[in-house]
């Protein structure tokens, strides 16, 4: 069973590492910008090679949103070195973020990811980190699934539209089903405020009211996650 899982809303744990990048101290190596820590259950596994591959190719992407990554599996440094060779000479990708070298597992079991599938390789876990340290998400995955890298792009972009607008972000934006690209307003705080709230935004009922966001945040994001979609195909 996992440890004391962190939880999203709690500062990121301190903690020192060692990475084929050096020794790093987090979340303080990367302060003032978010990161994505995720695991994968071992170096040299068909399904963690394609989502390094895929976390490579999509790069600079999290770059452009201000966003580091940086991977975590029960391996050493050596093992970790020797597979991203292995990425860049046989498969032609350079794998440009950190791994964190964890061969006695204790990150894995401060993070809480030795899960009941396995005690002896991490699950595909994935925390996201805003510029304060603070978890805003988690995603945990099976050993036998891999990731939606697109999807954690879209999550960090989301977050931050919430952090610029306050607003809440409904499923599959920007596309959603119901408002499309427009965002939801938080629920009135006491009853006095609802016939202003009916007044001032689009309402399905005084509970479920949107508005647009700023035509250039929506703008940007359209594009920003059409670029992703389109730059895959």
């Amino acid at each position: 069973m996992p440890g004391n899982i962190p939880l999203i809303g709690e500062l990121f744990p301190k903690m020192e590492i060692i990475t084929n990048y050096g020794k790093k101290v987090l979340p303080d190596e990367y302060s003032g910008k978010w990161f994505v820590l995720f695991s994968h259950p071992a170096d040299f596994t068909p399904v963690c090679t394609t989502e390094f591959v895929a976390f490579a190719i999509r790069y600079n992407d999290f770059k452009k949103l201000n966003t580091e990554l940086i991977g975590l599996s029960i391996d050493s440094n050596y093992s970790h070195i020797k597979w991203i060779e292995w990425i860049r000479d046989k498969l032609g990708y350079e794998i440009p973020f950190p791994i964190i070298a964890d061969p006695r597992g204790s990150v894995a079991e401060k993070l809480g990811l030795l899960h009941a599938q396995s005690s002896t390789a991490t699950v595909r876990a994935v925390f996201i980190v805003d510029p304060k340290g603070v978890i805003r998400a988690i995603l945990y995955y099976p050993l036998e699934l891999g990731r939606n890298i697109d999807e954690i792009l879209r999550m960090i972009k989301a977050l931050q539209v919430h952090e610029q607008n306050r607003v809440a972000i409904p499923a599959n934006w920007p596309n959603n089903e119901l408002i499309g690209e427009r965002v939801i307003i938080p629920p009135p705080s006491n009853m006095a405020d609802i016939p202003e709230r009916l007044k001032k935004y689009e309402c399905f009922d005084w509970w479920f009211c949107h508005r647009e966001i700023s035509s250039e945040d929506a703008a940007e994001a359209r594009r920003f996650l059409k670029r992703v979609a389109e730059s895959r195909k």
